[in-house]
């Protein structure tokens, strides 16, 4: 298995995954046994990833950011950044309402499968429900004074509030370039040397990755819902995914055009952080490695990467917005509502807000979906009838979030001279 490639390795243990579940599962203990001896590993695999995320993006923006010792340099890379965030993720969003539309998979429902999927699935429904109508009784820039955070040590012990960390660092690490070059070395050394360790805790967590898929394959399959339900949302399932499919094909073009590179090049160097972002649902969690084949396999300049993917991995969520025009209308669909031209208009300007305030964790885009079906006058309540598919398509669209994360950060590294 070391001589096999990581992105090889990943692939086996996920497969290995896979079957050793559908095996256990036909024995009446195989199910309990995943759950009670494999599983715990998965856990402790997405724990050690989630460890580091925020000393990996407080050490990689810190030093990324007195790096360019030049303030000019940061808003040239900073305006780049967060321009092409927005423009690939209202892309995604009308991507998916254009298959939506076109597939009409709303339409595949019965009636007895909608009235299983809503009593099965309604105590995760009204959660969910519940933590979005927080969200919304906030004011309208409460989203913005969020990202400033009352406490920099409370803000680093949640993984959700990656912004607030994001804004300490980079602040930070202006105010460095910002005093005389001298009194900061010794805090830019710590920091430097912060970091590279950091790096070297990703080289070792990294060995237990096919072990680490392989316990989350395996779970997932002893606890998927059973096989109708996946059938009756299977049209559904089929829209995300070729939409999906297509955004990664608009990646390729953008890093061929803009970058300069192929997709063959671009696409193994990525590999392995895609196949992490399926396995763990979490672009937080994936993000010390996709920060690592930036750097070492697609030629981004280390000062590049650092600043724009932990960016990304908090705001740049087209697989999630994607998905979420997709599911709006699939639920409305399947409740027999005929959306407007201006309700999915909205629909286009909310997800692709509330993807900006998504958390990069499992299960947070069902949060904000609550959101895009309230904006469009959908029945809440619909969330139930794609909760029985919903992690398969979390881990779809966590690998589509990653994948773009990389190829703006070449783009950007391009455009500013920094990329091999």
């Amino acid at each position: 298995m070391r001589k096999l490639a990581l992105h090889w390795q990943i692939l086996i243990g996920m497969g290995l995954g896979v079957l050793f579940a559908f095996l256990l599962v036909q024995f009446d203990w195989g199910k309990q046994f995943i759950v009670d001896w494999i599983k715990p590993f998965g856990n402790i695999f997405i724990n050690l990833l989630k460890l580091i995320a925020v000393p990996l993006i407080l050490g990689s923006l810190i030093k990324g950011v007195s790096d360019l010792k030049d303030i000019s340099k940061l808003s040239k890379m900073g305006g780049r950044t967060i321009g092409l965030y927005i423009m690939t993720t209202i892309l995604a969003v009308s991507i998916g309402l254009a298959i939506v539309n076109i597939i009409k998979p709303g339409e595949y429902i019965s009636e007895e499968t909608r009235t299983e999927l809503l009593t099965n699935f309604a105590g995760d429904a009204n959660s969910k429900i519940e933590a979005a109508n927080k969200q919304n009784e906030a004011g309208p820039l409460q989203a913005l004074e969020d990202i400033v955070p009352d406490n920099i040590m409370k803000a680093t012990t949640d993984n959700g509030n990656m912004l607030q960390v994001i804004f300490f660092a980079i602040f930070f690490g202006v105010c460095m370039i910002l005093i005389p070059e001298k009194t900061a070395k010794p805090v830019k050394d710590f920091f430097d040397g912060f970091n590279e360790i950091i790096l070297k805790m990703i080289d070792l967590i990294m060995l237990a990755a096919p072990f680490g898929v392989f316990a989350l394959l395996a779970s997932l399959v002893a606890e998927s819902p059973s096989l109708d339900l996946f059938k009756a949302l299977g049209m559904y399932g089929l829209s995300v995914l070729i939409g999906l499919t297509l955004m990664i094909g608009v990646y390729v073009l953008i890093v061929k055009v803009l970058a300069r590179k192929d997709a063959s090049f671009f696409l193994n160097g990525i590999a392995p952080a895609q196949l992490l972002a399926f396995s763990t649902s979490s672009s937080a969690a994936t993000l010390p490695v996709t920060m690592e084949r930036v750097v070492d396999n697609l030629g981004v300049d280390d000062e590049v990467a650092s600043f724009v993917l932990p960016i990304g991995a908090t705001i740049n969520m087209d697989g999630t917005s994607l998905y979420q025009a997709v599911a709006a209308v699939f639920i409305a669909q399947a409740f027999g509502m005929d959306l407007s031209l201006g309700a999915q208009l909205g629909i286009i300007v909310t997800a692709t807000l509330a993807s900006i305030g998504s958390a990069a964790v499992p299960g947070a885009g069902m949060v904000m979906l609550v959101i895009v079906l309230a904006q469009a006058g959908i029945p809440e309540a619909g969330l139930a009838l794609i909760f029985a598919i919903d992690r398969p398509l979390d881990m779809c669209r966590t690998t589509v979030n990653v994948t773009g994360d990389a190829a703006v950060s070449m783009v950007v590294a391009k455009s500013v001279n920094k990329l091999q």
